[in-house]
């Protein structure tokens, strides 16, 4: 059996230049998820203006995340074919004109191809953010340009909700996504001004490999146990993470009869710490700590966490003491996670790859409502606490599958 290990990498690489190619793709990646929540807080108004119901509204998003999780498999073909860079500022491009357009939409069903459209924008990021990273920060600071990523994506999470119902309250729904949308085209022609500082993951080994135009060599990468293994531990992981960011406030109150007010600050709390853990964690993984111990300890450790939620009625400032130290404990091993995808991932195909295993969080945040929802429909609020803890055991499962099967040379 071999330990788990990253490739050398590129040649040591300026900090600063480093910072900002983090930068740049870390707000990349914010941006997207800020457009993922753009709709949501305004489905009040459009319940209203187009005399619609939730269920209607819902459809929408579940087409935007059904189209994006369907397509970035294929945007990984893309990255790996035509380059990241190209596909990460083309996607850009057509997300900031959906969000535009949600603006300016005469009638309810033209969201529908709207957020078709915003779906296809959005199923980039992933493959094409990991393969600019790969190439363009040194091996050194590779955690922490990881970390980095996850943190842009979190605060857009954040901060969406809170900015559009602002800004529809202020200036109308209308203006809302408008204004999003053209800050995001700012964020484009940032991305247009340093592009020289977006390397290309891969070079000529990429164009070797997408040039063979095999079915099997093109899948291959995606069909090696070790992918797959990573596949699985996205789906998995995907399921623990609904439980708590959709279902912990109902759960609680179901489980403790907790108030909302109390059950939000956990929720809150969860996500401020597992943004604390990614950085944390990204630094961690860069000390060149195994990353298998660091994922195993991690989830096994935020497990622990929910399994005492479930189990004791905790004081209020101990409830949210332990939700927010299993975020932390779950959001430390994020970077880690990422670095064991980069090993997992063939030269020249780190963009199919990463596409790949990614779509297994949109897959499970199909499912993963479904079955928690059943169990609090029954009367089992216990069992969704323990379903969160298993998942998140479960997950470390594939990490040691992983580190076990990992021979394939790690992606340049």
């Amino acid at each position: 059996m071999t330990d788990f290990a990253l490739p050398a990498g590129q040649p040591a690489a300026p900090a600063n230049r480093d910072i900002k190619v983090m930068a740049l793709i870390g707000i990349a990646h914010g941006c997207s998820h800020f457009f993922q929540l753009v709709l949501p807080p305004l489905f009040p108004f459009l319940k209203d203006v187009f005399a619609v119901s939730y269920t209607q509204l819902g459809l929408v998003m579940t087409l935007f995340y059904v189209t994006s999780g369907v397509l970035q498999t294929p945007a990984g073909f893309l990255v790996d074919r035509v380059g990241a860079r190209n596909v990460l500022i083309g996607g850009l491009a057509i997300f900031c004109t959906a969000i535009l357009l949600y603006g300016l939409v005469p009638s309810f069903w033209m969201l529908i191809p709207v957020a078709i459209l915003a779906g296809i924008g959005n199923s980039v990021f992933h493959p094409a953010d990991f393969s600019i990273l790969n190439a363009s920060v040194d091996q050194k600071r590779l955690g922490r340009a990881y970390g980095t990523h996850t943190l842009g994506g979190n605060l857009g999470w954040a901060l969406a909700p809170v900015l559009m119902a602002s800004g529809a309250a202020l200036f109308g729904w209308r203006a809302a996504p408008i204004i999003a949308a053209l800050v995001g085209y700012a964020i484009l022609a940032a991305l247009l001004l340093n592009r020289d500082l977006l390397k290309e993951d891969a070079g000529a080994a990429r164009r070797e490999a997408a040039a063979k135009g095999q079915a099997q060599a093109a899948l291959g990468p995606l069909l090696t146990m070790p992918v797959v293994m990573c596949f699985l531990y996205f789906l998995l992981l995907s399921f623990a993470l609904i439980g708590v960011q959709n279902f912990l406030p109902a759960t609680l109150d179901a489980l403790y009869g907790t108030p909302l007010a109390l059950a939000t600050t956990a929720l809150t709390a969860f996500l401020l710490g597992a943004s604390v853990g990614v950085m944390v964690g990204g630094h961690v993984a860069d000390k060149g700590v195994k990353l298998e111990v660091i994922v195993i300890s991690g989830l096994l450790g935020a497990a622990a966490m929910m399994l005492l939620v479930a189990n004791l009625n905790l004081p209020g400032f101990l409830l949210v003491g332990a939700v927010a130290g299993a975020g932390f404990l779950q959001g430390f091993t994020t970077p880690s996670r990422d670095l064991i995808v980069r090993g997992a991932a063939p030269k020249g195909a780190s963009g199919r790859v990463f596409g790949f295993v990614y779509s297994g969080l949109d897959a499970g945040s199909a499912l993963a409502p479904l079955a928690i929802g059943l169990l609090l429909d029954h009367g089992m609020p216990h069992a969704v606490l323990w379903f969160v803890a298993a998942m998140l055991a479960l997950t470390t499962l594939t990490a040691v599958a992983i580190r076990k099967r990992s021979t394939l040379p790690a992606a340049a």
